[in-house]
């Protein structure tokens, strides 16, 4: 494929991804889950979490096509792509859970989407080893992200707690694949800059 077809295909996906017109493959974990009743207090808190948790797959899905563009080998491009639509199944799920609660993703998702493709492409030119290893410490910071979630979320809203669960599975396996490929760990230094940004990150999109 030529850089002008790369190039409008990247367009068309961040379209997609920023849109919310993403497709899941698999069933929604919800989709047989009774609805329970929340108060506006608990509707707004559950709304909240599930935009950072929106927020985290619009992310996904910029670092993945980011790390899988430039990826030297083309079985851990192969990796990253997979990886990749699986997490768009979290998109999905949870764009249409946020429309449930009556509530909207982030205002500020092409900025998060841009931020997290330049990241993931700086972590892909560092060698496929550390981008290996960026994935493992992601996913394993929003695996730990995820659990804090099926804690925090009212125990009323089944629903999102059944798509959180789901979620937090597949990022472990997500980050178990990329340490069977050969993952460089990432070191303290850094492993402290990501917990930073993403801290930034989620105490924005919960409001915004």
């Amino acid at each position: 494929m030529v850089f002008s077809d790369r190039l409008i295909q990247h367009f068309d996906s961040a379209l997609r991804v920023m849109s919310g017109v993403s497709v899941a493959e698999r069933p929604n974990p919800a989709a047989k889950v009774a609805e329970g009743e929340l108060d506006s207090a608990k509707r707004r808190h559950s709304a909240g979490l599930m935009r950072v948790n929106h927020v985290g797959e619009v992310c996904a899905q910029a670092l993945y096509q980011a790390q899988a563009q430039f990826a030297r080998s083309e079985a851990i491009k192969q990796q990253f792509l997979l990886a990749g639509r699986e997490e768009e199944d979290h998109l999905a799920w949870t764009a249409e859970r946020l429309r449930e609660l009556g509530s909207r993703p982030s205002l500020l998702n092409p900025l998060w989407y841009a931020g997290a493709y330049a990241l993931g492409a700086v972590a892909a030119t560092l060698g496929d080893a550390r981008s290996l290893g960026f994935v493992v410490e992601t996913e394993r910071q929003v695996e730990a992200h995820l659990n804090q979630h099926l804690d925090s979320l009212p125990p009323q809203d089944a629903k999102s707690l059944a798509i959180v669960a789901q979620m937090s599975a597949d990022e472990a396996a997500h980050g178990a694949a990329a340490q069977a490929l050969g993952a460089q760990i990432v070191s303290p230094l850094a492993q402290k800059g990501m917990q930073a940004m993403s801290k930034v990150m989620t105490s924005t999109a919960y409001y915004l």
